[in-house]
């Protein structure tokens, strides 16, 4: 049972596959509300840490998981998600992809939604553009989008309060959802990234992360090779190998790095490269925290957590023909010495854990009282 006077709180996300970013926002939630149960429609042991494990509650989806994968699973998610037992509760926080809100058919609980982005595959066609199975799998997301998104619509509208994980996500939620939303920006570990004064900084340029096409790691690769600088690329997935074929004599292909490895990358890289649009990424503002400026695009989650001129530089968004040279200029004239490490570690310290938890903690006493 909480405490007395403390509020019956209960954490939904959907799925426990991996730990990625939105699995670090539901540990925090987790953290500022102790004695909250987790529920998802499905999950596989080890995802979350350790002593949050016996907290977790799935369904028997569960057991039709194939690893990781759970595609085949989608059709039956937005169901689970509306019929998940949840127990009594004052305030329910679901952290949602794209099924999270239709848990308000499952509790006459006022429901805090924590928005990574309403399902951009849902309402963007090009966001399903080559992904699962080639055309006739696009073909029937489509038609699985198109059935669902009324139901979408219907689920954000009687969502009690709305929370967007960035400015440009609330841009989202506003055009398709037709509502409001207060942007409360994810939880950085500002603790494990620190800089360390005694490690110079060398000329390579750093783009870290999934090697998948929407983060174009290909339009990093052919801006450093046609500037001619050194480029190290921090990361796997399944378009490496096609990157290795773009690259030039001075980009490295390191694999993917432990937390330490990344955490070194920053603070020795000339700057982190971020040319993809991203709903917020918790990658810049941890480079950030380690000192490092970032080179991003002017475009998503960016806006909020790069500043031009002061922790980095906003890349302008242009045709496929032109933006190869504009990111090769921007890498040739970027100067790293024009821009102070403790000015932009300061930057990043506003999207620590502990500013997250407070914010949150501010939405659910708005929501309660």
């Amino acid at each position: 049972m909480p405490p007395v006077n403390q509020p019956r709180v209960v954490l939904v996300h959907e799925r426990f596959t991996e730990y990625a970013g939105s699995e670090a926002v539901v540990e925090q939630l987790a953290r500022e509300w102790p004695d909250a149960p987790i529920h998802a429609p499905i999950g596989r042991p080890g995802v979350l840490p350790a002593d949050l494990a016996a907290r977790l509650h799935t369904t028997p989806l569960s057991r039709l998981l194939r690893g990781s994968t759970y595609a085949h699973l989608l059709p039956a998610l937005p169901v689970a998600m509306s019929r998940l037992p949840l127990p009594p509760a004052d305030v329910v926080i679901a952290s949602h992809h794209a099924f999270a809100t239709q848990v308000v058919r499952a509790t006459p609980a006022p429901v805090v939604a924590y928005v990574h982005t309403p399902a951009r595959w849902v309402w963007d066609p090009a966001m399903r553009a080559g992904e699962f199975g080639g055309r006739l799998g696009e073909a029937a997301l489509g038609a699985f989008s198109t059935a669902f998104r009324p139901r979408d619509r219907a689920a954000a509208a009687r969502v009690h309060t709305l929370v967007a994980n960035s400015t440009a996500v609330a841009e989202r939620i506003r055009n398709w959802w037709d509502r409001d939303a207060t942007v409360v920006h994810p939880p950085v570990d500002t603790e494990f990234y620190v800089p360390d004064e005694s490690v110079e900084r060398e000329p390579f340029f750093l783009i870290a992360g999934r090697l998948v096409p929407y983060k174009r790691p290909d339009l990093a690769v052919r801006a450093a090779a046609r500037a001619g600088v050194p480029l190290v690329v921090a990361g796997n997935g399944r378009i490496r190998a096609e990157l290795e074929q773009l690259a030039g004599p001075d980009t490295r292909f390191v694999g993917r790095v432990d937390d330490e490895g990344l955490r070194d990358l920053f603070r020795r890289c000339r700057a982190l490269l971020m040319p993809g649009v991203e709903d917020f990424g918790i990658v810049p503002v941890e480079a950030q925290a380690c000192g490092a400026p970032v080179i991003a695009i002017d475009a998503g989650g960016a806006r909020d957590t790069v500043l031009p001129g002061r922790t980095g530089e906003l890349v302008p968004v242009t045709g496929p023909e032109e933006e190869v040279e504009t990111w090769s200029r921007q890498l040739l004239a970027f100067d790293p010495t024009a821009y102070d490490s403790q000015d932009i570690r300061r930057h990043a310290e506003a999207f620590s854990r502990l500013e997250f938890r407070r914010a949150m903690a501010g939405v659910v006493r708005d929501v309660l009282a």
